[in-house]
């Protein structure tokens, strides 16, 4: 193994002599394989005990029932004493038989700061397990056509998050593949968002996303409990904005020696930008331990989540036959209005008693909480992702619909005796290939273009009296921001809508 001084040394000279001849040499570049430097500390330097060990941590790990496709992982990279269990969960939720066009690996650096993401595309990854291939013609194109990629020997030389992966796809895997390695550098949002737009037409079935992080730094056991929970729960409403707001939450919160709450961010955040604008992503919890549920210490701990994002298939709206009774109506209206009240007279959400609720209240479903004031809207927001209780669905998004709608000035105590709640309970969506599948009334859409999108529910084409084309305009031009004519060549998506109100009881 080449220590990593002498690595980065060679590295820095052959990028060097690259860019001096490369107008003399027109030959194939020499290849530069990114040779292990934390084999024997993160993870065993001897084929035989790394083999060994791999076996030793599926046996352990979780499966979760879903026959949905995994388009993405995220998975811890702490040497593997500590988080190599929860890895492997993340890892035995792929399926081992299928043939990847590419497998995409974000990391985050941890030792360099510096613009965009660099992405090694001059050999391939090297591990105690053997060689991993770099697909480096797609690695150099995107590169060469996206300014936020770079090639930068200091992110790859001694960083780890990305080198650990390796050998759990090398132990899982039984077909050939090829990985594009990916670490970021930026500290910021835009260059995310940057990256998640370059990556996007690669996000599909044909190809696996890693995202290697890990999760609170050094609190306590109890601490690291509450802040990954947090943390998680944020990534599972497939949101940006909830991401952004739980990291900051935990770090206004003055915990003890907490010194981040997500240590990749930038690589979960550059994979959220491109999954929360899409409506058949789902995000779930596969498994979740900390350093102290294996080494015992619980003084200073971190914590590791394995977490999965799924496309789910296609439902025939035909087969929906979600209901429910008056009652279950009335007690939902009654968690939105008592969310809301609660929140706007003490900043918090009010807990609520499972034993009260439902098996129907507890199925994971989207939905949308709309407000008015004296027949004016006053709020609307709402969630079609189904990972989450449509019981805690309803208390977040009319928390939402009460404060974090642009459109309005945030709603008042006093104003909730003249405001009315109402509930649309969403069936999944099915993409359309003519709008003559639209039935006005009875179907809600949502347009999709690359990063835009907007939808409206059904009972807007009611409320409205507008033609279909009048329909897709609006939503087009005003919610999607891609013109009036910006549908005809963009993704459209129908749902319907179970609509019950405060009005109706």
């Amino acid at each position: 193994m080449i220590p990593s001084y002498k690595y980065l040394l060679v590295l820095i000279l052959f990028s060097l002599t690259m860019s001096c001849n490369s107008q003399e040499n027109k030959k194939e570049p020499v290849s530069v394989d990114r040779q292990p430097v934390v084999a024997g500390s993160f993870y065993p330097d001897k084929p035989e005990e790394l083999q060994s060990l791999l076996k030793s941590l599926f046996a352990q790990a979780e499966k979760v029932k879903t026959h949905d496709p995994v388009l993405a992982i995220l998975a811890p990279h702490a040497g593997y004493v500590y988080s190599g269990k929860v890895a492997a969960s993340a890892y035995n939720q792929i399926d081992p038989n299928k043939e990847y066009e590419n497998i995409f690996i974000l990391a985050s650096s941890h030792r360099t700061i510096f613009k965009g993401a660099s992405i090694y595309n001059i050999g391939d990854y090297i591990t105690p397990l053997g060689k991993v291939k770099v697909n480096r013609n797609l690695a150099t194109e995107l590169i060469e056509k996206n300014d936020v990629f770079v090639f930068n020997p200091d992110a790859h030389s001694t960083e780890h998050s990305l080198e650990v992966q390796l050998p759990f796809l090398q132990y899982i895997m039984k077909k050939d593949f090829q990985i594009i390695p990916i670490v970021t550098g930026s500290q910021n949002l835009s260059d995310c968002q940057k990256i998640a737009k370059a990556l996007l037409p690669y996000f599909n079935e044909k190809n696996l996303f890693i995202v290697s992080t890990d999760f609170s730094h050094y609190p306590t056991y109890s601490d690291a409990v509450k802040v990954d929970k947090k943390t998680c729960d944020a990534i599972l409403t497939n949101s940006v904005d909830k991401v952004i707001d739980a990291i900051n939450e935990s770090g206004y919160a003055n915990i003890e020696n907490l010194a981040t709450c997500l240590c990749g961010w930038p690589a979960v955040l550059s994979l959220l930008c491109i999954t929360e604008s899409m409506p058949d992503i789902q995000v779930l919890a596969v498994d979740y331990q900390n350093s102290g549920d294996q080494i015992g210490d619980k003084n200073r701990v971190v914590g590791y989540n394995a977490i999965i994002f799924t496309k789910k298939k296609t439902q025939n709206m035909s087969e929906i036959t979600f209901e429910l009774s008056k009652k279950e109506k009335e007690k939902l209206l009654g968690i939105a209005r008592n969310t809301i009240e609660t929140y706007l007279s003490t900043g918090k959400t009010p807990e609520i008693n499972k034993k009260d609720l439902t098996p129907v209240m507890q199925e994971n479903c989207g939905a949308f909480v709309t407000l008015h004031e004296k027949g004016e809207l006053r709020g609307c927001i709402g969630r079609f992702s189904a990972s989450e209780p449509l019981y805690s669905v309803i208390q977040q998004m009319a928390i939402a619909s009460a404060t974090e709608d642009h459109r309005f000035e945030a709603v008042t105590l006093n104003e909730m005796k003249e405001i009315d709640v109402e509930i649309s309970v969403l069936t999944p969506m099915r993409k359309i290939n003519s709008i003559d599948e639209i039935e006005m009334g009875k179907h809600g859409i949502y347009i999709k273009k690359g990063f835009s999108s907007g939808t409206f529910l059904p009972q807007v084409a009611t409320e409205t009296g507008w033609t279909k084309e009048e329909f897709l305009g609006y939503c087009s031009r005003n919610k999607a921001g891609l013109g009036w004519d910006g549908w005809k060549d963009a993704e459209i998506f129908i749902y319907e809508a179970l609509v019950f109100g405060e009005k109706d009881f």
